[in-house]
């Protein structure tokens, strides 16, 4: 579904992803973790096509995201780190938008919308404008929009932030919906206990490098997640 193949990207002097290469099938739930600065956003965006790698190549059900960009987006779904919305649309009017933009006939996007609506409860304030929602309210909107299409693949960059303990469980829930229906999920957090619960595989990332990637069980042995973590991602002690 998803194959990075030694992606670099530098911005000036710095090489912020350095070679990466990984290789998402349908059916999984794949996390990249590394601390802030890692390389993990970019690599997203080099996924979505919203940055150009230097150097390698990425596929997307076959389509290269650069040369055939077009058909690539057509089977993602993207979740930024930061749920950015129209501020003068309401919810109801973006994700209207969103909807005409993928090509959607009207009995697709109705059925859709209502179940977007009743998952991520968007009923109380879909009709307000995006300018006086909360941070909570624009992440449910932006994750309603990305399951309107169905997306083969869906790739989220810290989807928990700003949510409340019951809409995370329905986002982790819907992620694993999303793969045992025969997508791919590629997803980017800082909370190591949910990837334990909902991924099949990791990758852990410093300073622009993979430095590992495998099942949980591969990667972390005898040691918890976060034990295994700190150790891959902290320097030696002199």
């Amino acid at each position: 579904m998803l194959s990075i193949q030694g992606v670099t990207k530098r911005f000036g002097t710095l090489t912020a992803v350095d070679g990466i290469s990984l290789d998402i099938g349908a059916g999984s739930v794949h996390a990249v973790l590394g601390p802030n600065g890692a390389g993990k956003t970019t690599t997203i965006r080099m996924t979505c096509g919203l940055l150009r790698p230097d150097a390698g190549r990425i596929l997307v059900d076959g389509h290269d995201v650069v040369t055939d960009g077009v058909a690539a987006r057509a089977v993602l779904a993207y979740v930024p780190d930061e749920p950015y919305l129209y501020e003068r649309l309401t919810g109801r009017e973006f994700l209207d938008f969103t909807g005409r933009i993928y090509g959607l006939d009207r009995a697709t996007f109705d059925r859709r919308l209502g179940e977007a609506r009743e998952r991520f409860h968007l009923d109380g304030f879909l009709d307000q404008l995006a300018d006086g929602y909360s941070h909570g309210m624009r992440q449910r909107v932006v994750l309603a929009a990305a399951m309107l299409h169905a997306p083969r693949l869906l790739i989220v960059d810290e989807p928990l932030v700003g949510l409340d303990p019951k809409h995370i469980r329905i986002v982790l829930d819907w992620l694993r919906e999303v793969a045992d229906g025969g997508g791919a999920v590629l997803m980017s957090t800082h909370t190591l206990a949910m990837v334990e619960e909902v991924c099949d595989r990791i990758s852990v990332i410093d300073r622009g490098k993979l430095l590992t990637s495998g099942t949980v069980a591969e990667v972390t042995g005898d040691r918890d997640l976060e034990s295994r973590f700190f150790e891959l991602t902290e320097p030696a002690a002199p």
